[in-house]
């Protein structure tokens, strides 16, 4: 037998037509157009009863056709007189007929009238005259077809956004049809590629984690002891610190099933979809068991839930959060489904969620240290050309206090920025202004500051290191800079010791270099100036933390007012009396004034130091410790450095001359 499509060449498909679900649209669409727009130029006119009369009269009329149970009379012209009621039809002359139509009362004689009319005319001019009863079928057809279009035209235009949305078929996620379904993305067993391996630092949270995994592999070695595999972890950390890549690596480790959502997908416009995809999501994970599902943000969905039934409630999250409660206890023991969570604010959640039985563990993913900032690094800088002499231990030493997220933009801003400049390899430098830009923002270069403008901010910056020097308790200076970047004329940073616990004598010296710019401004011009605004801001909330929370006031005494649960957010009155609020404003304001007064007496009794750094400054624009050393000596206080602390240092940029 010979082939089809011999012309075809060898190894190629020949061409098919594929279906595609728009032809049917088009279709209908046609349809639709020709009921109601292409009737081929017949549309009868319509007039009345008296201009009927004058054309019967006239000789015009050929038949009229009566249908007595309508009232309505169809009127049909003589060819060769049509022409001259072309007018009427737009200058286009009908093809088929009737070509008029006239409407009359339930008293209408239609016999008489006719043949009154006719009895008028000659034989050879006479209408031919039908009276009967008709029953419109095709006319109710009309209207009944076109609804029935329009229902089937919907169907399908929801059908194919379905398909388009993810829905692939009733079971499918997605889709306009598919609302209740779950969203969450499932990457099969074998699919997830990521380890520990992936995983750089992190070291206490993947110690906890691992305990996990080693219940997924061996589940029969717990409960074989009576041991029950816990249902659920909860990964409580700031943004950016791995929460979702220590879950992926948790799956790709134990070689298992990974459905990934967001808190903010169960919650919907429409009622009960929450609660829907939840049950939908557990549905899924018990046919994939065992598996991890893993909840992103989880706040989104599992806030504590209002005591004011009708105040701040919000009854679908309220009905997600009770139906996620629901399929967390209604998991066997030895399902082999485990819950990780992700949130930065474990603080709001329900206490229902965090109860033993749902949420077993808390795991804590914080920032990282030293060592594992390296660590961080060294993952990001696998794929950047790097100078032969770059330090990653001054790097890491230089970033404190940053996420992982951090490092990795770091990274991309210092290879971004050496492209910028044409370099072949990346140095220090460029990591070094990569750090300045992505915590102080953009250097605007064009940003015109008068001479006046530039020496106050000089001064003002001097102030903050020089009280910073001298003070035993308050953060190293690390280096003092006048090039505005960002929304700040200048700024300040510094290299701070890690505390666990803060006195009440190292929040007071702190608070003097906070507020050093601004006794700076007072001293240099004689009066204040806005640029302290975000340095008063600062200290006011200190102030009132002093006193309210920590118990720091002898005549507000050792009382907190500190609400951990977040409970009283919506509460609209103090958990303190009008007397006590007096009481600690006055307290607040004493502490602030003894503050100023204090940073006033250390810039005054070295007001020749304090005048020469902010000369170099605005020599230099930006200077380093080195600068303060060199004017005021070494800094005072005892260096908590050695011992601890030295690895653990934290950059931060606290003040800004906005």
């Amino acid at each position: 037998m010979q082939e089809k499509n011999n012309n075809a060449p060898r190894g190629q498909k020949p061409m098919r037509i594929k279906f595609n679900i728009s032809w049917i649209y088009f279709i209908l669409l046609i349809a639709i157009g020709w009921m109601f727009f292409n009737q081929g130029g017949a549309n009868p006119q319509k007039e009345e009863w008296a201009d009927v009369q004058k054309q019967w009269l006239a000789g015009d009329i050929k038949e009229v056709v009566f249908i007595r149970n309508e009232y309505e009379g169809r009127v049909t012209m003589r060819p060769e007189r049509i022409e001259n009621y072309a007018d009427k039809f737009g200058g286009k002359v009908p093809e088929k007929s009737p070509h008029f139509v006239f409407l009359v009362s339930g008293s209408f004689n239609a016999e008489e009238m006719f043949g009154e009319l006719n009895s008028k005319l000659p034989e050879d001019r006479q209408v031919k005259v039908v009276i009967e009863n008709q029953e419109n079928w095709w006319g109710m057809l009309e209207w009944l077809i076109f609804p029935l279009l329009l229902i089937f035209m919907w169907v399908f235009m929801f059908r194919g956004m379905n398909r388009n949305m993810g829905g692939g078929g009733s079971g499918g996620p997605g889709g306009i049809f598919n609302v209740g379904k779950s969203t969450g993305k499932l990457a099969e067993k074998g699919e997830n590629q990521v380890t520990f391996k992936d995983v750089a630092g992190l070291y206490g949270a993947k110690e906890e984690v691992m305990e996990i995994v080693d219940f997924l592999k061996n589940p029969a070695k717990y409960t074989a002891l009576g041991g029950k595999i816990p249902k659920g972890a909860l990964l409580v950390g700031p943004p950016g610190t791995g929460k979702t890549l220590l879950a992926k690596a948790v799956a790709g480790e134990a070689n298992v099933p990974f459905f990934s959502i967001s808190g903010s997908d169960f919650v919907e416009m429409f009622v009960g979809v929450g609660a829907s995809r939840v049950r939908d999501l557990f549905r899924q994970a018990k046919e994939k068991a065992p598996c991890i599902v893993f909840i992103d943000e989880i706040d989104a969905v599992g806030r504590a839930r209002s005591k004011n039934g009708g105040y701040s409630s919000n009854d679908e999250r309220e009905n997600t959060l009770n139906q996620l409660l629901t399929e967390m206890d209604g998991f066997g023991t030895n399902s082999g489904v485990i819950i990780l969570a992700a949130t930065n604010r474990a603080d709001i959640l329900d206490k229902a969620l965090m109860r033993a039985g749902r949420f077993d563990r808390q795991i804590h993913v914080d920032l990282p240290e030293l060592k594992e900032r390296k660590e961080i690094l060294e993952v990001h800088l696998r794929k950047l050309k790097l100078s032969t002499d770059f330090d990653v231990d001054y790097i890491a030493k230089h970033t404190p206090g940053f996420s992982g997220a951090d490092l990795a933009n770091i990274c991309n801003e210092a290879a971004l920025t050496a492209a910028r400049r044409n370099k072949s390899e990346i140095d220090k430098q460029d990591f070094l202004d990569a750090i300045d830009r992505v915590v102080g923002g953009l250097e605007r270069k064009a940003t015109m500051m008068t001479e006046e403008e530039k020496r106050t901010t000089a001064y003002h910056e001097a102030g903050h290191a020089v009280v910073s020097w001298l003070l035993p308790n308050a953060n190293p200076v690390f280096k003092v800079t006048i090039v505005p970047r960002g929304q700040s004329l200048g700024a300040t940073w510094y290299l701070p010791d890690e505390r666990y616990v803060t006195t009440k004598e190292q929040m007071i010296d702190e608070m003097c270099a906070t507020i050093g710019g601004r006794v700076a401004d007072e001293i240099h011009t004689g009066q204040p100036c806005t640029g302290a605004l975000s340095d008063l801001e600062k200290l006011t909330k200190l102030a009132y933390a002093m006193v309210t929370y920590y118990g720091m006031s002898e005549n507000v005494g050792n009382i907190s007012f500190y609400d951990s649960t977040g409970s009283r957010a919506y509460d609209m009155t103090k958990p303190y009396s009008e007397k006590t609020a007096e009481l600690i404003d006055k307290e607040v304001k004493d502490l602030v004034d003894m503050i100023h007064e204090r940073t006033r007496k250390i810039l005054t009794e070295n007001f020749e130091g304090f005048s020469q750094l902010a000369e170099l400054l605005l020599e230099k624009e930006v200077i380093f410790a080195e600068d303060l050393e060199r004017i005021f000596g070494p800094r005072a206080g005892a260096p908590r450095k050695v011992e601890v602390k030295e690895e653990t240092a934290e950059t931060e940029e606290t003040e800004s001359n906005e």
